[in-house]
């Protein structure tokens, strides 16, 4: 991977500032003019700067976040989302002319932004599997945003995985799915390792189990041409052991489950925006 990006600010370096900030730093990224990055606290500030990296820890300096953004062409805004609309109000003024400002920030519009920062503002919805470089982002254009300001921050979240160009209307169904998806997952691995001890294995042996078919069968369907109902089929001998599993979670309403589970989901992203 060889991308080249415009100088960047960080504000609010949590999980998952700090998962694109590790994206920025592997071989093959270049940052011209830059990376600005910063925290509330001394310790994370410190921990995070580096040759490359100007970390700035706003406990001690109230203008960090005014100060990393000056000269910045990417502004990405890390913090809470009941945070973001009094971040945007202090950095207003000293944002460059060309910056453009992205939110990682569920349930804070376009809109919202847009009426705080007088330049470009785009939304994105990553996921926690940036972290190791295998991400999801879900991506939105403002108002604003030209074409090219779009690809420069695609290329930003490239640097951890895959991205998607979405309109705005369909960010809060993404975060249902990709956003809320590794949980998903997760719950899935904890049921099935409760069964496995359940049946009379360690937890040990039911950790190596199970984590370890999570991972090999994902591993599986990255390596593969085959669609995941083909590699399902695979492994389903007719009449055996695992169409009569398969057969009891399909009575169980599996994909009914998942789309009651989905909706509430939705329906809360809603009423975060509000």
């Amino acid at each position: 991977m060889t991308i080249t990006l415009p100088s960047i600010a960080i504000l609010g370096t949590g999980s998952m500032g700090g998962a694109i900030l590790s994206g920025l730093l592997q071989p093959g990224v270049t940052v011209e003019g830059g990376i600005r990055v910063t925290n509330r606290s001394t310790e994370k500030a410190e921990a995070l700067a580096s040759d490359t990296v100007t970390s700035l820890a706003t406990s001690i300096d109230p203008d960090a976040n005014k100060v990393a953004v000056r000269g910045a062409r990417i502004v990405l805004v890390g913090v809470k989302p009941a945070m973001v609309p009094d971040l945007l109000a202090e950095i207003a003024d000293s944002l460059e002319p060309d910056a453009i400002v992205v939110s990682v920030a569920a349930g804070v519009t376009i809109a919202t932004m847009e009426a705080l920062v007088p330049g470009v503002v785009l939304r994105s919805m990553p996921n926690t599997p940036a972290v190791v470089g295998r991400g999801v982002t879900g991506l939105a254009a403002g108002t604003r945003s030209s074409d090219d300001d779009f690809a420069v921050v695609r290329a930003l979240f490239e640097t951890v995985g895959e991205v998607l160009e979405i309109p705005e209307s369909q960010i809060n169904a993404l975060s249902t799915i990709s956003g809320s998806g590794p949980a998903y997952v997760f719950y899935l691995i904890e049921e099935l390792t409760r069964t496995a001890v359940d049946l009379g294995f360690t937890a040990e042996q039911a950790k190596t189990m199970v984590d370890g078919t999570f991972i090999g069968a994902t591993q599986l369907l990255a390596a593969s041409d085959l669609s995941p109902t083909q590699l399902r089929i695979n492994v389903t001998s007719p009449k055996g052991t695992t169409e009569r599993a398969v057969a009891e979670l399909e009575r169980a309403g599996f994909k009914a489950t998942f789309d009651r589970a989905t909706a509430a989901a939705l329906a809360r992203a809603v009423e975060l925006g509000a």
